[in-house]
C-alpha cells in the first residue's frame, strides 16, 4: 500500500526552512535551492509545492502568521481572565514585539518582505498585506467589545484605534530590531498607550 503523503505538513516543513534561511542570511539571500538544502529535500519537491520564489516566500509569511496567532491564543489561555479586552490586547502586545526568538523572526521576515516588495513586482503582487488587514479587523472587534462594555470611552473610533495600535506595534517593533530600544522599553511604550486608552475619563461607564 503506498505511503500517504501529508501535503500540508510538507508545505509547512519547507516554509519553516525558508524562515530559517531568511532569519540567518536575510530574505534577499533566499533561493529555492537554498531552501531545499535547508529542508533536506530536492529542489524539484520545493518547486512542486511552490512554483515561484515569490509564492514560496508569501506562503512562509502566512505560516508565520498562523504560528503567531497560535502563540497569542496560548498566551490568552494562560490568563486568569482571558475574556478581558485589556488582557487580550496585553497578550497581543507581548506577541507582536520581537522580545523572543519567535517574535524576532516573525518581525524580521515580515519587515524584510515589505521592504523588498517596494522594488520587486513579483513580491508586491502577492497579497501579503492581507495579514495586517486580518489582524486590524480582529483588533477592531476586540476594541468594539471593550467600548460596548465601558472599558474604553464611548467616543473612541475603534477602527482608528485598531489601526493606531497596529501601526504603533510595527514602529516600536522596528525600533527593537534596529537596536534603538530594548524589548522591555518597547513593552513600556505599548503599555503606556494601553493605559491611556483604557484609563481615560469616560471609560467604564457602560452598564
Amino acid at each position: 500500500m503506498p505511503k500517504r503523503v501529508d501535503h500540508a505538513q510538507r508545505r509547512a516543513h519547507i516554509a519553516d526552512a525558508l524562515v530559517r534561511v531568511a532569519a540567518r542570511d536575510g530574505l534577499h539571500a533566499v533561493t529555492m535551492r537554498a531552501v531545499a538544502v535547508e529542508a533536506g529535500v530536492s529542489l524539484n519537491l520545493v518547486q512542486y509545492y511552490f512554483d515561484t520564489k515569490a509564492r514560496l516566500v508569501h506562503a512562509a509569511l502566512e505560516h508565520l502568521e498562523r504560528q503567531s496567532h497560535e502563540r497569542w491564543a496560548a498566551r490568552l489561555a494562560s490568563l486568569e481572565d482571558p475574556g478581558s479586552a485589556r488582557a487580550c490586547l496585553e497578550a497581543f502586545v507581548a506577541e507582536s514585539l520581537p522580545a523572543d526568538e519567535a517574535g524576532h523572526t516573525f518581525r524580521l521576515v515580515w519587515t524584510s518582505y515589505a521592504v523588498l516588495a517596494m522594488t520587486d513586482p513579483t513580491l508586491a503582487e502577492q497579497p501579503f498585506v492581507e495579514g495586517p488587514h486580518r489582524l486590524e479587523r480582529q483588533l477592531t472587534e476586540i476594541l468594539a467589545k471593550a467600548r460596548a462594555a465601558g472599558e474604553i470611552a464611548a467616543c473612541r473610533d475603534v477602527s482608528a484605534e485598531a489601526a493606531r495600535l497596529l501601526s504603533l506595534s510595527h514602529g516600536v517593533g522596528m525600533s527593537v530590531l534596529v537596536g534603538q530600544r530594548s524589548a522591555a522599553e518597547a513593552r513600556e511604550v505599548m503599555r503606556y498607550h494601553l493605559d491611556r486608552l483604557f484609563d481615560e475619563p469616560g471609560a467604564r461607564q457602560a452598564p
